[in-house]
């Protein structure tokens, strides 16, 4: 596993911050430059041992969904090639096929979530309540649902080891204001919506996803973050999928597995991973690779 990227190094631009999977750095007054680390983050703790090739997915994956979905609304990428604003062969060692030279924009404080699907935290939502996130709906449905629309239910943004909290709509128009809550929620649905459509042509349903936004200072909205990974989606097998059950996807779940076998008290500092679980997670982020662009 010598080489996965647990934690990058770029002496030549100053740091500013390492988050459960990615590391920032300043390019210049209007740029930043973001690595995308072969960590992974379980239960809310980032686990000591990387997966290999995790952090170069991620990014494929994420170039592939900007540049789809770019007709609905623009992102962050600058156009400027990492290897260019780092000095030394390790650092372009370190960036090649990682990393993401983008626009320094204010982003928003909320996360926009949208569910297609009933599952994860919604099911026992409604298996309790009957609603979504006080979204109400039909009664009757069951577990992996399709939901009769998608849902737009927003999330707090915790720091690294702290839980998202979800929030109603009523309080993200508080946080955003009306008119950029609206806006918000219309591109979710919309990136959401085809994204999904697409990807239904490729064998595989997007059950749920995240997206995150930013401003510029005129007040344009971006799609910032990654878009559509295995880190920030639910991903099924279209062939495995049957209601009333919720069907292996393409992301962590081995290494929940292994974790929640292991007896590990969820609590920090995580066990190191054997090498045969990272190697089936790698392979499951490659094949979601592979189903959604072919490369």
């Amino acid at each position: 596993m010598s080489n996965a990227l647990l934690q990058s190094s770029l002496p030549s631009l100053k740091f500013l911050h390492r988050g459960k999977v990615r590391d920032l750095y300043e390019v210049d007054a209007e740029h930043m430059l973001i690595v995308q680390t072969d960590r992974l983050s379980a239960f809310d703790v980032i686990l000591p041992t990387p997966v290999p090739g995790k952090g170069e997915v991620l990014t494929a994956l994420s170039n592939f969904w900007f540049a789809k979905l770019g007709h609905i609304l623009p992102n962050h990428l600058s156009g400027i090639a990492p290897e260019d604003v780092v000095k030394t062969d390790a650092e372009r060692a370190q960036v090649k096929g990682r990393a993401f030279v983008v626009r320094k924009l204010k982003p928003l404080p909320i996360e926009a979530i949208v569910r297609g699907y009933l599952v994860g935290s919604g099911w026992k939502d409604y298996r309790k309540t009957g609603a979504v996130c006080g979204i109400a709906l039909p009664s009757g449905l069951q577990e992996a649902q399709k939901l009769p629309e998608p849902l737009f239910t927003p999330s707090t943004k915790a720091a690294v080891g702290e839980h998202d909290e979800n929030i109603s709509y009523a309080e993200a128009e508080k946080l955003l204001g009306a008119a950029r809550a609206a806006e918000v929620k219309r591109a979710t649905l919309a990136l959401y919506t085809e994204a999904a459509d697409y990807a239904a042509t490729r064998g595989i349903i997007i059950a749920d996803t995240k997206f995150e936004f930013g401003v510029d200072d005129a007040g344009t909205l971006y799609l910032i973050d990654e878009a559509l990974t295995p880190d920030s989606s639910r991903f099924w097998p279209a062939d495995e999928y049957r209601v009333g059950s919720n069907p292996p996807s393409y992301d962590k779940q081995f290494v929940r597995d292994w974790l929640e076998a292991s007896g590990w008290n969820k609590q920090p500092p995580a066990p190191a991973i054997p090498d045969d679980v990272l190697q089936k997670t790698s392979d499951k982020y490659n094949e979601a690779l592979r189903r959604l662009t072919g490369a």
